[in-house]
């Protein structure tokens, strides 16, 4: 897998989002090197940035954990390799 990944959580607050999203990286042996989180009115958003260096797996794999994850909660989750997150917010 690569090195770092940009993970976006966005949906309606509710208790556990960040603790499941957090195991769900932990399992994968993923570290997370950054987290901003803010919650607007009933809306949770979060971004993280999370080292896979040390992870098991492939990054798909990874990605289908955060799937389950996304399903479990009720929540979208988007995770883009950090260079792929850089070129597509390029000016």
């Amino acid at each position: 897998m690569g090195d770092r990944v940009v993970i976006t959580v966005t949906g309606k607050d509710k208790v556990g989002i960040v603790a499941g999203v957090a195991a769900a990286i932990a399992e994968c042996g993923g570290n997370i090197v950054d987290i901003s989180q803010t919650i607007l009115e009933e809306f949770f958003a979060m971004i993280m940035i999370v080292s896979l260096s040390e992870a098991k797996g492939t990054f798909k794999e990874f990605e289908e954990k955060l799937s389950d994850v996304e399903v479990d909660l009720g929540v979208k989750i988007i995770a883009q390799h950090e260079e792929v997150f850089e070129y597509m917010h390029r000016i």
